[in-house]
């Protein structure tokens, strides 16, 4: 185990960690206001239609597959009947039908924020970083599921990032991190950790840290009344309306 292997794989997840946490809370204490997507839906709206649903539920089903391929050991798998051919055929297919929708999502807005002159007029250097990071990411990933998946199926030999990285990541969680696993991954697999850190390192100071947010006092806040216009018989010149009880 080397000292970079160490400081990678075993302190930089965790400095990545408390700058994602401290930023967030940062972010929610001292600048509550700007914790936004600042929508720019108004300057247009056709192309967002089409890019924003295919990049987010593109994106939902790239964060279940990384969920299941961290967190399930290969064991698991294998105990409910799922081999490795057929998992490599699901990764193949539901990852790389997730990772083209995303791309193809985020391909778009970006198309959109720089073709449309208020959209773009909008976007700062934060929002061109984030963008960067996040195309590298998702570029990353999706060529590895292409690659390594495909390889396997073609009946050639590749490292099953089950046996390196996800003992990895698991390990993290538990104050115990497995350096030598992650020393020993492929090193596309390593790139594509590090874009990651970078990804999440960033998250709490851009636009993304709306991800974070849900509705939740919607549900709660007291219903709103609608009154209408119809002007009800004049008194003293005034209009007069019928009084009713409400909030």
């Amino acid at each position: 185990m080397t000292t970079p292997d160490l400081l990678l794989w075993g302190v930089l997840p965790y400095v990545v960690l408390v700058v994602c946490v401290g930023g967030l809370v940062w972010r929610y204490r001292f600048d509550r206001f700007g914790w936004t997507t600042r929508s720019s839906e108004l300057y247009e709206s056709r192309l967002l239609r089409i890019g924003s649903p295919l990049f987010h539920f593109g994106l939902l089903l790239v964060i279940v597959g990384h969920v299941v391929g961290l967190m399930v050991p290969e064991g698991w798998t294998r105990a409910v009947g799922v081999s490795d051919p057929v998992y490599h055929v699901g990764a193949l297919v539901l990852g790389g039908v997730a990772g083209f929708c995303t791309l193809a999502g985020i391909a778009l807005l970006i198309w959109r924020r720089r073709t449309t002159g208020p959209v773009f007029s909008a976007t700062t250097r934060n929002d061109k970083l984030m963008y960067a990071v996040l195309v590298l990411a998702l570029v990353t990933g999706l060529g590895m599921t292409v690659f390594f998946a495909g390889l396997e199926l073609a009946g050639g030999h590749t490292q099953d990032y089950r046996r390196f990285v996800s003992p990895w990541f698991r390990s993290i969680w538990i104050l115990r991190p497995d350096v030598a696993a992650m020393a020993g991954a492929d090193p596309l697999y390593k790139l594509h950790v590090l874009v990651g850190f970078a990804l999440f390192a960033l998250l709490p100071f851009t636009r993304l840290v709306h991800a974070f947010s849900a509705p939740v006092g919607y549900l709660f806040r007291p219903y709103v009344v609608y009154r209408t216009r119809v002007r009800y018989a004049a008194a003293g010149g005034q209009a007069k309306r019928a009084s009713r009880r409400g909030w």
